[in-house]
C-alpha cells in the first residue's frame, strides 16, 4: 500500500501505523492534498502531552473517515505558514 506524504512534514510512525492498519482510512488520507496532509500531521504532533497527541490521533481517524479534509478550529502550520505562529507558544 503506498501512503501520500504530506507537502512538509514527515509522516510519524504511530500515523503510519494507523494508516496501514486500516484501508479505508488510508484511501481517504490519499485524496487529500499534500497541504491538508501536512496540517493533519503538524496537528497531531504539535502537542507537548502524550495524552494529547494521542487523543488527536484518534481524532484525525475518525474526521477523515466520516469525511473532513481539515482539522477542526486549526489556524495551520506554524512550520508552514508564518500568520499561524502568533498562535502558538514556545
Amino acid at each position: 500500500m503506498i501512503i501520500e506524504e504530506s507537502a512538509f512534514h514527515p509522516l510519524p510512525e504511530n500515523l503510519k501505523a494507523l494508516l496501514l492498519e486500516n484501508k479505508s482510512l488510508l484511501e481517504k488520507w490519499n485524496v487529500l492534498t499534500p497541504v491538508a496532509r501536512n496540517e493533519w500531521i503538524c496537528w497531531i504532533t504539535i502537542p507537548k502531552k502524550e495524552t494529547t497527541k494521542q487523543y488527536r490521533l484518534k481524532r484525525l481517524k475518525e474526521d477523515i473517515l466520516s469525511g473532513k479534509k481539515r482539522p477542526c478550529c486549526w489556524p495551520g502550520c506554524p512550520h508552514r505558514n508564518s500568520n499561524a505562529v502568533k498562535w502558538f507558544r514556545e
